[in-house]
């Protein structure tokens, strides 16, 4: 039995292909294909779905797809429950046979029609597989997952998932949601006032550099890990990068030595590492109460390790699990795409997973 797990984000699109064999799943190939769908238009969902799902399985038969999303957020709906039944008529378009289940936010899998008549509970869902997934290993824990565009702060107590917010509204409210990435996030929202050599200097306001620009000028990412647009729509050298992080204080290299530059781009960092360590002590403070045992971080996402990792420290986390030393690299950078197909695996009579580095 083959199954797809397939995570549909605004600018993301995350496969995962796992394989039943003998009550185990395996996991055969995880996949991340950036697709703003704001930029390509929603009518194209359809085409780039077949083009992923030939890259995925060729053309071996697949009986079950998994389905978690959360570009039903995109501006190019008008609403939410506009944008999860076009994404779910886009996937019935495209898996003709495939029996098709849609992860809800208390980790259930719905039928599609369930899935529409209940739109808010498979809204933005992609949180509750991959808590679910790290609640069968880790049963004391908080989960950290940054991604380019949000970081989501799971708590896991007892081997349950005890997260305060469903919805995107009520996860933002609680802390469980923080609207910062390690790509995508406008440098703008991070910082307001930023000291230039020594002066502190208010901040332009427009879309002029990205959190991916920060932390490939640091070193934090790679060009080939800095998967999204730019800013400026220019290339992802680090020589580009200095200059769309100058144009922050409405300058450019010319006005501004390297050092200098650099200097910004480790402020603003230190700073997201504040907003991500505020999130993550509110929501530690919100179930400290209901610890017994030492409460591990588990930390997943491209940002697991500049951003996961560093804000753990500071809060003083001692046991902190890089997901991807369980699952590899490339499934803990699309974790809920993987979450969703091992939840199908286990809902057609998996036992245990076998990890595939």
């Amino acid at each position: 039995m083959k199954i797809i797990g397939w995570d549909i984000g605004g600018a993301n699109i995350k496969a995962t292909l796992m394989e039943v064999r003998d009550e185990k799943a395996h996991r055969l190939k995880t996949i991340t294909h950036h697709f703003p769908i704001w930029i390509e238009g929603k009518e194209r969902l359809p085409f780039m779905l077949r083009g992923l799902k030939t890259e995925m399985a060729g053309g071996s038969r697949i009986d079950f797809i998994g389905v978690t999303m959360t570009a039903e957020l995109s501006d190019v709906y008008e609403t939410k429950r506009e944008g999860v039944s076009h994404i779910l008529d886009c996937i019935k378009e495209v898996f003709l046979e495939e029996r098709i289940l849609v992860l809800d936010v208390n980790a259930h899998l719905k039928t599609v029609e369930e899935a529409k008549e209940e739109y808010l509970k498979v809204a933005s869902a992609n949180w509750a597989g991959a808590a679910w997934m790290v609640s069968k290993w880790v049963k004391d824990c908080i989960l950290l997952d940054v991604g380019s565009t949000t970081t989501d702060i799971i708590p896991i107590i007892d081997g349950k998932v005890v997260a305060r917010g469903k919805t995107d509204l009520e996860r933002l409210a609680t802390g469980e949601l923080i609207y910062i990435g390690a790509l995508r996030t406008n440098v703008a929202t991070i910082v307001e006032a930023i000291p230039v050599r020594g002066i502190t200097t208010r901040v332009s306001s427009e879309l002029f550099a990205l959190s991916g620009d920060v932390h490939l000028v640091l070193g934090n990412i790679s060009q080939d890990e800095y998967t999204t647009e730019t800013a400026d729509k220019r290339g992802k050298t680090r020589r580009e990068a200095l200059s769309r992080l100058a144009r922050l204080v409405c300058a450019d290299t010319d006005m501004l030595e390297e050092g200098d530059i650099v200097a910004i781009a480790d402020y603003i960092y230190r700073k997201q590492l504040d907003r991500i360590a505020d999130g993550l002590k509110q929501v530690h403070d919100s179930i400290k109460a209901l610890v017994k045992n030492d409460l591990s971080l588990v930390t997943t996402g491209i940002g697991r390790d500049f951003l996961g990792r560093r804000a753990g420290e500071r809060l003083g986390f001692k046991n902190i699990i890089d997901l991807a030393q369980i699952v590899g690299n490339d499934a803990s950078i699309a974790t809920p795409s993987l979450a969703v197909a091992l939840m199908v695996a286990y809902s057609q009579g998996a036992r245990e997973i076998e990890w595939s580095q």
